[in-house]
């Protein structure tokens, strides 16, 4: 069985100056692989009847799901991870299931493997303990689902969205990061938007 990706709900975040607030959602993403069933990145605590309702439409329950991460740990990102008590949660850099709780480093070269084509790496900038989730072998290539590391694609031609407006604890660390993945995937899913293609002249843009 090929590996799939599918974005369940397409994110936003848009500021309002005037009012000193920003209306956000993460994009909420399906991946399959055989018997692992993952969800990354899980919406509001608002969401929950939306997000049952999108996994009926797809012959599953909450049970079915074997995996939820956050890709950290802004209530955006994970709002709903108590619907999901049979799957083991990754947030952020912690992997839980129940009271129980797996050490492991996530340093470079480090990543938590999940299935032959499913792994999760340190991402940090966003937050110092931001994941991204890689999936290999999809009909786009390789995807990765990052979270906030991109806010969306218009954040590599506007540096400003991710490094001011989204915020950044670690600007320097995220560029790494970012880089890195522009030169791993194929296909990025970011933390507040559609998915888009790598392309050679997003990866020129990114350097400027």
């Amino acid at each position: 069985m090929t590996p799939s990706v599918e974005i369940l709900k397409v994110g936003y975040s848009i500021l309002n100056e005037e009012a000193k607030f920003m209306k956000a959602n993460c994009t909420c993403t399906l991946v399959r692989d055989n018997n692992k069933i993952m969800l990354v990145d899980t919406l509001t605590a608002w969401d929950g009847i939306f997000l049952l309702k999108a996994l009926e439409e797809r012959g599953l329950q909450a049970d079915d799901i074997t995996h939820v991460v956050g890709t950290h740990g802004h209530s955006d990102h994970i709002g709903n991870l108590n619907l999901f008590t049979k799957a083991l949660h990754i947030v952020g850099q912690s992997i839980s299931h129940q009271d129980e709780y797996y050490l492991h480093s996530f340093e470079e070269n480090d990543a938590y493997v999940i299935s032959e084509n499913i792994k999760i790496i340190a991402t940090p900038g966003h937050t110092l303990s931001d994941v991204s989730v890689i999936v290999n072998g999809t009909l786009l290539g390789t995807v990765a689902i990052v979270g906030d590391l991109f806010e969306r694609e218009d954040d590599i031609r506007n540096p400003d969205l991710w490094h001011k407006v989204a915020g950044s604890e670690d600007p320097d660390l995220q560029f790494k990061y970012r880089t890195m993945i522009l030169d791993l995937a194929d296909y990025v899913v970011p933390g507040h938007g559609p998915g888009f293609t790598v392309t050679n002249e997003l990866k020129e843009s990114h350097k400027k």
